[in-house]
């Protein structure tokens, strides 16, 4: 092809509606390049996270907002836009910085696509697999809610696409909103002698049996490899209690130091955790526990290109945590002789679908067992003029389309809206089907309401959740972001202590009164016996009506004592 051809073909391509430039002309070319990752060492652990149900290649963008407080400052996961490529040395403008940060998201989105999809995870999975015969794929939870058809399906969309692509271990968090019983139908009879649940901090109440292995071994060439299940922690308290009222769990890292002892007793010369505490706790936890040789970490949604590195009393852990919304699929080899780790390599490895192509098997059961809903998830209900987005400490545009709905449906002063890390993101001039709102509300107690609160109690919630964010201890966060606040401007210092981080708080022009009640409307919540209309249907309601969504203006605080804080962009 001669230059004059190459511009006319360029021409024909943009008018057609392609974002172009020299890396998506070139997408299979920068595709094989990025996913050419030559074999290393003896043992190799593939490893996704927080996919939260989506089976088809969505659009995400990662937070400008990720602060972090105490010893945690400056370190990752708290690291945003040129501050994380530089930490990371990552070229700017290249497909990696667009898929670790938020930096010309819409331009570089439309450059590269959509990211995810399980049938593109699956050419990947085989690909990698392929080099590194007997290696391990680990599924670190997060994988059966987030979606409509999940929801719908009660997470079998999920278990069966997790079949099929051919995960070996799992632990969970969101898995249990479906119910103590649902779970142990999925393990008990879908899993059984195909994928392990393992998670050793989850026990009965009464005596205190573990319900779920705490561990499985696994040879791979020869060599004993042990994964240690570690569920969410406070799955009791972030999510309903009465889903799993039977259970306890909880950190309990004195019983994983048994466990790993345990498993090295019984001849493991690998031992891994396969966990769901967000990637703060993790790192606090490779510092206690010792013989751990990688933190596999979800839970927070942060994609961390290289492993951290803690050091401990009896050697060193590799922490890493692998993203979110099926965006990123890790890759841990370890090279082991005379029975231990001498060294390792690892790679975490964005998805991109326009350079992956779908594994025929895994494209043809999403279409099947999307098929009965199609009509219904592709309903338009809105057009967006903005960008549309969850993810950052304190607000994302679909959080504030929440509040905002939430406000004028329910005739409401002002709007809480929980910190959820999940859902995807709409690109200006997209269709809001019902699909994408179900991307944003796809949970089993999915309730509004609306109650009289005085400004006393609401303070004291933001104070709470504000507390489980920025708490300097990891062992007390619990790893969603702040609960999103409609209605009401606030200021907040993120260095203080619990009572003290809120204040400010105006409504309409006025500082609120501790005293006086007010009409805040709000969705989720964990208590038992709660009713009212799903959340869903009150935003439905609100985008038929608009039809067509301006640029939500984000209702952010003001924030004191962060000006140098890399966790800000």
């Amino acid at each position: 092809m001669n230059r004059r051809e190459f511009l006319q073909l360029l021409a024909i391509a943009s008018a057609a509606g392609f974002a172009l430039d020299g890396k998506s002309a070139l997408a299979k070319d920068t595709g094989n390049k990025l996913y050419n990752l030559p074999k290393f060492g003896n043992v190799s652990l593939l490893h996704f996270t927080d996919c939260h149900a989506q089976l088809l290649p969505i659009y995400f963008r990662e937070p400008n907002v990720n602060i972090g407080v105490g010893n945690s400052i400056g370190k990752p996961p708290h690291l945003v836009g040129e501050k994380l490529l530089k930490h990371f040395g990552i070229k700017p403008g290249t497909a990696d910085a667009h898929a670790f940060t938020y930096l010309d998201f819409e331009k570089a989105a439309k450059t590269y696509g959509r990211v995810g999809g399980f049938a593109h995870l699956a050419t990947l999975v085989k690909q990698i697999r392929a080099q590194r015969p007997g290696s391990l794929l680990l599924d670190g939870g997060d994988t059966w809610q987030g979606s409509a058809t999940s929801l719908w399906t009660k997470g079998q969309d999920m278990v069966d696409a997790c079949k099929l692509l051919g995960v070996d271990v799992m632990t969970g968090h969101w898995e249990f909103t479906y119910g103590a019983d649902r779970v142990k139908q999925v393990v008990d009879k879908d899993f059984k002698g195909k994928i392990d649940f393992v998670a050793q901090n989850i026990k009965t109440n009464d005596f205190g049996d573990q319900v779920f292995s705490p561990y499985t071994i696994k040879e791979q060439n020869g060599v004993p490899v042990a994964i240690i299940g570690q569920a969410f922690p406070y799955t009791p308290i972030a999510n309903p209690r009465y889903m799993i009222p039977d259970w306890s769990f909880g950190i309990q890292d004195e019983h994983l130091q048994k466990m790993v002892d345990e498993v090295r007793g019984k001849g493991a010369q690998v031992v891994v955790v396969l966990s769901h505490n967000g990637m703060d706790v993790d790192l606090k936890m490779a510092q206690r526990v010792t013989g751990v040789d990688a933190i596999f970490g979800g839970h927070t949604h942060d994609g961390i290109p290289t492993p951290s590195i803690v050091k401990n009393a009896k050697g060193q852990t590799l922490v890493t945590n692998a993203g979110s919304n099926g965006k990123f699929l890790g890759v841990m080899d370890f090279d082991v002789k005379h029975g231990k780790v001498v060294d390792f390599r690892y790679k975490l490895l964005p998805i991109f679908s326009n350079m992956l192509e779908p594994d025929a098997k895994m494209a043809a059961l999403i279409t099947k067992v999307r098929a009965p809903y199609e009509a219904k998830l592709n309903e338009k209900l809105a057009t967006t003029e903005g960008l549309l987005y969850r993810r950052g400490n304190f607000n994302g545009t679909f959080d504030q389309l929440i509040l905002d709905a939430m406000m004028e449906v329910k005739g409401a002063d002002a709007a809480f809206s929980p910190g959820f890390r999940w859902g995807t993101t709409l690109l200006p001039g997209e269709a809001i089907t019902y699909e994408r709102l179900m991307d944003q509300t796809a949970i089993t107690y999915p309730a509004s309401t609306l109650n009289e609160m005085t400004g006393e109690q609401i303070k004291s919630i933001m104070e709470d959740v504000c507390d489980n964010l920025f708490n300097p201890d990891p062992y007390f966060q619990q790893g969603g972001d702040m609960v999103r606040v409609g209605g009401i401007s606030y200021t907040c210092d993120p260095r203080q202590d619990i009572g003290h981080r809120i204040s400010n708080m105006m409504l309409k022009g006025k500082a609120i009164d501790p005293n006086k009640k007010y009409k805040v409307a709000g969705w989720a919540p964990v208590g038992e016996g709660v009713t009212g209309e799903p959340i869903w249907d009150v935003v439905a309601t609100y985008l038929r009506a608009k039809k067509v969504i301006k640029p939500p203006k984000l209702n952010t605080p003001k924030l004191v004592g962060m000006a140098n804080n890399p966790g800000i962009a």
